[in-house]
């Protein structure tokens, strides 16, 4: 694999974590900035250290030695799930941080993708996760304000607090 091919996936992995970790930076959140940029760059290294353990051993390994990209990811979404887990906090009744973990999930496929060299994939869904966390965040408001107004109990943080 190309040094300079490794150094791009990388990087790229780092940009696009760091655009995710910015929205929730900029709302407060613990995990924010440099949290996303870590996990996305975590997530991408261990995916070209598979990559490149596959591509070293080649097909003319002694069966049973290839390396298997799909267990490296599979236990990159397992670690996730453990550190968005610490994100969740339970706080009178009401839990916060679900969106913050859930985007820590997310930016570690983004970095499992781009190591892969799945650049588009990587960028939609960075795209798609911004107008999500972004974009939504006043329908989410007028949905709990018209539930208030009802006087229906409205889950988790009041409509302009964090979530």
């Amino acid at each position: 694999m190309d040094e300079r091919v490794i150094a791009l996936r990388l990087g790229l992995a780092a940009l696009l974590g760091a655009v995710l970790g910015l929205e929730r930076e900029l709302r407060g959140h613990a995990a924010g900035l440099r949290t996303h940029i870590i996990v996305s760059l975590g997530a991408c290294l261990f995916t070209l250290s598979s990559v490149f353990i596959e591509w070293t051993l080649g097909s003319g390994a002694p069966e049973g030695s290839r390396a298997d990209v799909s267990r490296i990811a599979s236990q990159v979404v397992v670690g996730i799930g453990f550190l968005g887990a610490g994100a969740i906090i339970r706080d009178q009744g009401s839990i916060r941080g679900l969106t913050t973990a859930a985007n820590l999930w997310l930016t570690a496929s983004v970095g499992l993708s781009i190591g892969m060299g799945f650049y588009v994939a990587a960028l939609t869904t960075v795209l798609i996760a911004l107008l999500a966390l972004a974009g939504l965040r006043p329908v989410e408001r007028l949905i709990r304000q018209r539930r208030i107004r009802r006087g229906l109990k409205v889950e988790g943080a009041p409509p302009d607090g964090p979530d």
